[in-house]
């Protein structure tokens, strides 16, 4: 659950990548109001330059709120990433990676809200900022990536050889995580169960729903214990990174 915040005072900048420091600035705004309703202006106060300094990098504040929502979906990339790490079951894969996605929504709301809500697209259009719609490619890609690895593997009913069926197995799993993580941020799930035990069963349904029946026999429980282990080792190499409503 997101823990309480603390103001932060503000903090001159003195030199270095001005940039990077009216980013930290509005991530820091956006964690401690759990909204992205400042300016510029604020910014600029809160990073210690003049009220002019952040148009250099930044000709509106939705260029500003894009480039926030980057790092956002930085680290979401990098948590699941690390989530992976000493795993080689791909159901178990999937769950430690969506379990992540879900955190990283109930840690802070605002920013999840910003990466994926509609205050990236500007009034009157249906397109996001190119930088956080790239950065946003990139996090889903682990998680087409270990879909795929679960095909090759035998382990989910999903042909590793169809664009279609990947991309579509996707969809279908993210938009059943992003759908949870938006309940469980709003708390609209009402259970006897612990929220965390709550989200862990519900995941474990979700990555279930992609299992493949297995094969009869010892025979058939080999080759799918084969199929993973050919496939766990080589398929995650991580990819560069890519950077990137209103107005004042």
């Amino acid at each position: 659950m997101p823990k309480k915040i603390h103001a932060a005072k503000t903090q001159p900048y003195h030199h270095g990548d001005l940039r990077r420091a009216l980013i930290e600035t509005a991530l820091r705004l956006v964690t401690e109001d759990q909204d992205w309703a400042f300016s510029l202006r604020e910014v600029a106060r809160r990073a210690g330059v003049s009220h002019r300094a952040p148009y250099n990098h930044f000709p509106e504040k939705l260029d500003l709120l894009a480039a926030t929502a980057v790092v956002g979906f930085e680290r979401l990339r990098d948590g699941m990433r690390r989530a992976m790490v000493g795993i080689d079951d791909p159901e178990a894969l999937l769950v430690a990676i969506c379990r992540t996605y879900v955190c990283l929504g109930l840690d802070n709301p605002a920013l999840y809200r910003l990466m994926f809500g509609p205050a990236l697209s500007d009034s009157g259009s249906v397109d996001r900022p190119t930088v956080a719609s790239l950065a946003g490619a990139e996090a889903r890609a682990v998680l087409k990536d270990v879909i795929l690895l679960g095909a090759r593997a035998g382990v989910f009913a999903v042909s590793p050889d169809d664009p279609q069926d990947a991309f579509l197995t996707a969809m279908s799993v993210w938009s059943a995580v992003h759908g949870l993580t938006m309940l469980a941020i709003d708390r609209i799930p009402h259970s006897d169960l612990p929220t965390d035990e709550l989200i862990d069963k519900l995941l474990r349904m979700v990555v279930a729903g992609l299992r493949r029946s297995p094969p009869n026999g010892r025979a058939g429980r080999q080759a799918i214990r084969s199929g993973i282990a050919a496939s766990a080792r080589p398929a995650f190499r991580p990819a560069g990174t890519t950077r990137g409503k209103g107005r004042k």
